[in-house]
């Protein structure tokens, strides 16, 4: 007798899996999605962010370099308006923040440096009294210095004017009530000759320049309200000195451009069309 042979018993295959899944899987091992930050958090983490870059930035700006802006032509040929610096605050010693206290620098002011200070009070300079100005030092504590027709003596010897004596744009006579301030430093007896009784912008001295102050005074001294005028600067108001131009363009005119002013640009733009591309780089001395 033959015996039926058996059929093989059919076997029910699972649908295949979505290949989309199983690469999704494969790529998170099978994690689940993980839950979208809270916006709180998102906003501290960011604030967080914000605040370090400003810490580091006021730091840097407090102890190390600041920029600085060239307004005016007070110190052409040295610094042209429009003109922008770094300036080296280490160099004479970091101001601590809201004081006049500095820390020790590796460096001194001595004559002929360019100075970045806080000016002595200026009421006719509103709104800001005590601005933040460049000039050339020109006086130390216990020099005597004077002049006479236009020529700056120091200690009795006169020294090389430079720019200053052919640029005579203003009255060398002229008076200024701002003048009378240096009554209080005159020396009225003395080998360099009386003083003068009223001040002129080109005859006045001799001064004997007080201890832990200095007599700024601008290259472009027919265009510079300076020591002249404000008087002597404290030496805790030194806040740096300039290291090079790291940016310039021939400003466009304003209302306040006079001749004293310099180069004015007729081009639309003049940040952006009239840079002073030799000027980039340039070592202030």
């Amino acid at each position: 007798m033959t015996l039926p042979i058996p059929m093989a018993k059919r076997t029910q295959k699972s649908p295949p899996a979505k290949s989309g899944n199983v690469v999704a899987q494969a790529r998170t091992g099978g994690a689940k999605k993980k839950p979208s930050q809270p916006k709180g958090r998102w906003l501290w983490e960011n604030f967080k962010s914000l605040a370090g870059a400003v810490l580091i930035y006021l730091f840097v700006k407090t102890l190390f370099v600041e920029a600085f802006r060239i307004p005016s032509g007070s110190m052409i040929p040295t610094l042209l308006v429009g003109d922008w610096l770094f300036v080296n605050k280490l160099a004479y010693g970091p101001t601590i923040p809201f004081t006049n206290t500095h820390l020790p620098g590796y460096t001194s002011p001595k004559h002929q440096d360019v100075v970045v200070f806080e000016s002595p009070y200026q009421a006719d300079n509103a709104p800001d009294f005590t601005p933040t100005l460049v000039k050339r030092l020109i006086g130390m504590p216990g020099d005597t210095l004077y002049m006479r027709d236009g020529v700056l003596y120091l200690n009795g010897l006169a020294q090389h004017q430079g720019f200053a004596a052919n640029n005579p744009k203003r009255d060398p006579n002229s008076i200024d009530p701002d003048f009378d301030w240096q009554h209080k430093i005159e020396i009225k007896g003395s080998r360099f000759g009386a003083p003068p009784a009223q001040p002129t912008h080109d005859n006045w001295g001799p001064l004997l320049i007080p201890a832990d102050h200095y007599f700024m005074m601008g290259d472009n001294r027919y265009c510079s309200k300076d020591s002249r005028y404000w008087g002597v600067v404290p030496k805790a108001n030194v806040r740096g000195t300039p290291l090079f131009v790291y940016y310039s363009y021939v400003p466009g005119p304003s209302p306040s451009d006079d001749e004293c002013s310099g180069q004015i640009s007729d081009r639309p733009l003049a940040p952006l069309t009239d840079i002073r591309w030799t000027r980039i780089g340039h070592p202030i001395r």
